[in-house]
């Protein structure tokens, strides 16, 4: 085999692989260190060689990069990314990154010169108003907002113009146009400038360049619902119902929905019963069921509400239950998953479709009730059993609780307690309920006892129940404990801090035991939260009175008359701290204001005829006086107070008749014969000595009275001081000395206490004013003062 293998000999001419090695000398890096010229062009700062003898060449035969060839160096093309430039000549310094030339000059402003330029600048500043007209709006600043809408329209309209003369009419942006315009309506919409809307939509709407202009004329049906033109909003509803395209199904469900409302504002319940079942049918929701069930209501279709109501309760609301939420297992991770969701948003907005569906149905429940059977009890009763047949089934004992809630305000309470007592072996959130509204019956019945039982129970059931809290509160409070109270009305704020009830408990409790700072702070925090509530308003203006603040218990008064303008307690307690500070035209103000709407009150009637008497007007005062003889006609106090004004008005003639009325009934009114034996005397009447025989048996009489009701009062003395051992005498004795101390038959009875028989009357009336001094006049003035039994006129406290 190897007779034909021929090793290959050195001498061979056509080696392969000869030439390899061979290479340019100046391509030899091995002898670098030798080059003198390398070495000092390495140590120069100028990177360059020195100017050699030889000129190099390439392979190509052109002089090499960089070297100098008849005096002109060729360029460094490839190296110009570098830096190096042809403009490099000897002595310039090595900079690549071109620092030396110092920071680059700023960029030339583009010239808007140009038409084109304007414009585009010119739609940048519609779109950019636009948008701050939107935010203006957002922000609640309808004004702004209306103002940059009118300024982008002006921009846009401009914009229009110039675009017009340089370009056709296809090049307009009618993009821009529309949105300008549609928020230029929309912002006067929100500013309730109709009128204007309306005709900045029939802008859009009749331009037949917009391709979608139509659907705004369902924008202008709800303008002209919101100015209760019902026929023209239908219309537009009607002609926006049919620019729409069946593929758009929630916008045609809305705008029926619409149709149908403004059906029933009109009273064509008919035809909104059309739109309602064509929706029900559709695509059913809580809305369209709940009007529909009105719309029968109103005509009085009782098979048909029956019909609507389980159509309403059948609508399906899309909501996971709350099952979801409970976990199945002892998995840490899966029970956090589960708290974090529990309160996101999407089971809030779950949480409140079912709050919605469910006072949707409570209220219709409550309105067919009554109208779909005989008696209201027996249509509560079929709503029940609809309800329990449904995915509702808690709403049922809620609906059992509202039928006793209906039993009361027909002032069934029988009927109510009978109901409500059915729950007493109901689950525990029902039997708390209801044993709260049993608690609350009993409690305004005045029957304690039974109302404490029933708040126990409720607490019991439900110890988180902050109205069962309260009631308990109550009971106590009613029983005088006001501090354990107080600690039920805290517990209650902790389980629900919102529970005005409570909170205004509280406050009273604390007014009770006259801690008034802390009542103060209770009642400035309900405030905050019921801001118009008449109550809490009282209440901050008597605790500040108690404080002896008198200007501030007048500022929350003048508060509360700002919600109850007509309240005649309030006008007359604001007249009463007027007066108090001294400022008589304002309180003569409010007690007139609380004389208007309440004429009967004897306080006001008597300060405002003290007023008039004060200031010198007695006629005015008459009239006054007069309504209180009205008011309290076995009283004679008020019947010579007039008498009095009419003297005192110099009208003696009035004056003598008055008493003389009052004289036959009252006879044995001692004031009353008095001034009647004063004016005849000084009048020349033959009656006076009738009078003056008639007023010594009065005061005969009035003396054997007083000195009657002075032993009785001793006499009882003695019988306290003697002990109960003796009673003092027999039963009949006993009955004997109360008849003694009554008033005598002839004369009325005025008063309950002893204090107000035995005083004699003052005449209440003030100096008289200052009249032309006729003889008669002066002797009654003389015999005014030297008369010591009639004593000085004296000005009502």
């Amino acid at each position: 085999m190897m007779q034909n293998v021929h090793p290959a000999t050195e001498n061979n001419e056509d080696d392969l692989y000869s030439g390899y090695n061979d290479y340019n000398p100046m391509f030899d890096t091995e002898d670098l260190e030798n080059d003198v010229a390398f070495q000092q062009a390495a140590r120069t700062s100028h990177g360059r060689r020195p100017p050699s003898k030889a000129t190099l060449t390439s392979s190509m035969g052109r002089p090499v990069t960089g070297t100098i060839q008849d005096g002109i160096s060729r360029p460094m093309t490839a190296v110009q990314a570098a830096g190096y430039t042809k403009a490099a000549v000897r002595g310039s310094s090595f900079d690549p990154l071109g620092q030396a030339r110092g920071p680059a000059s700023p960029l030339e402003k583009k010239t808007s010169d140009s038409l084109e330029e304007k414009m585009r600048q010119l739609e940048k500043k519609v779109n950019e108003l636009v948008e701050e007209s939107c935010v203006a709006n957002s922000c609640g600043d309808l004004k702004l907002a209306l103002e940059k809408a009118k300024e982008a329209g002006r921009q846009e309209r401009e914009l229009l113009r110039q675009r017009e003369q340089i370009a056709p009419p296809e090049s307009i942006n009618l993009d821009l146009t529309y949105t300008v315009l549609l928020n230029l309506a929309s912002q006067y919409v929100a500013n309730e400038m109709y009128a204007e809307a309306l005709t900045t939509y029939q802008v859009i709407v009749k331009n037949k360049m917009f391709s979608n202009g139509g659907i705004l004329k369902v924008n202008m049906g709800n303008i002209y619902l919101k100015q209760r033109n019902y026929s023209k909003a239908i219309k537009f509803y009607r002609m926006a119902l049919d620019q729409i395209t069946s593929s758009h199904k929630q916008m045609r469900i809305k705008i029926m929905e619409n149709i149908g409302v403004a059906f029933i504002k009109t009273g064509q319940y008919v035809d909104a019963i059309s739109s309602f079942e064509e929706i029900m049918s559709i695509s059913p929701n809580l809305k369209a069921g709940f009007n529909l069930i009105l719309c029968y209501f109103a005509i009085g279709n009782g098979e048909q509400m029956k019909k609507a109501f389980k159509n309403l309760i059948e609508v399906p609301l899309e909501v996971d239950y709350e099952d979801k939420y409970i976990s199945l297992n002892d998995d840490l991770h899966t029970n956090l998953l589960l708290e974090a969701i529990k309160n996101d948003s999407l089971s809030q907005i779950e949480r409140e479709r079912k709050s919605l569906a469910e006072e949707y149905i409570m209220t219709a429940a409550k309105l067919i009730a009554p109208a779909i059977e005989t008696s209201f009890a027996v249509g509560y009763d079929w709503c029940v059993d609809a309800v329990k047949a449904s995915h509702y089934v808690e709403l049922a004992n809620d609906l059992e609780i509202n039928k006793a809630t209906t039993y009361l305000r027909q002032q069934n309470f029988n009927q109510a307690l009978e109901t409500l007592k059915m729950f007493e072996k109901k689950d525990s959130r029902v039997k708390s309920a209801a044993a709260t509204n049993l608690s609350f019956l009993y409690y305004l019945g005045n029957e304690l006892e039974q109302a404490t039982n029933y708040a126990d129970l409720a607490v019991n059931s439900d110890r988180y129940n902050p109205a069962a809290l309260t009631n308990k509160g109550n009971t106590v409070f009613a029983n005088g404990d006001c501090e354990k109270a107080a600690e039920f009305y805290k517990e209650a704020l902790r389980n629900d801090s919102l529970c005005t009830e409570a909170l205004y408990n509280l406050g009273l409790a604390y007014k009770k035991l006259n801690r008034i700072d802390e009542a103060l702070d209770c009642f400035l925090k309900l405030h905050a939260i019921l801001p118009n509530s008449a109550q809490v308003l009282y209440q901050l203006a008597s605790l500040y009175q108690i404080m002896e603040d008198p200007n501030q218990a007048i500022e929350w008064l003048l508060q509360l008359i700002s919600v109850v303008p007509t309240d005649p307690h309030v006008l007359s307690k604001l007249g009463n701290l007027y007066d108090t500070e001294g400022d008589k035209s304002q309180a003569f103000h409010y007690y007139c204001e609380s004389y208007r709407y309440f004429p009967s009150n004897i306080e006001v009637i008597e300060w405002l005829g003290a007023y008039y008497i004060d200031t010198q007007f007695c006629e005015k005062a008459i009239e006054y006086f007069e309504r209180a003889a009205l008011i309290l006609p076995t009283q004679v106090k008020w019947q010579l107070m007039v008498a009095s004004c009419y003297r005192r008005s110099g009208n003696y003639q009035k004056a003598l008749e008055k008493y003389k009325v009052i004289h036959r009934k009252f006879p044995e009114n001692v004031e009353c014969l008095r001034f009647l034996v004063r004016l005849c005397t000084d009048m020349g009447l033959k009656e006076v000595q009738e009078y003056i025989t008639k007023l010594k048996k009065a005061e005969k009489l009035k003396e054997i009275r007083e000195q009657r009701i002075k032993s009785g009062r001793e006499g009882s003395a003695r019988g306290r001081k003697e002990g109960s051992g003796d009673s003092g005498g027999t039963k009949g004795e006993r009955l004997s000395a109360k008849l003694k101390v009554l008033p005598g038959t002839s004369e009325p009875y005025e008063s309950s206490s002893s204090k107000e028989i035995d005083a004699s009357y003052a005449d209440p009336l003030g100096p008289q004013p200052e009249r032309p001094k006729t003889a008669a006049r002066k002797r009654m003035e003389e015999d005014d003062f030297a008369d010591e039994e009639l004593g000085e006129d004296l000005l009502p406290e």
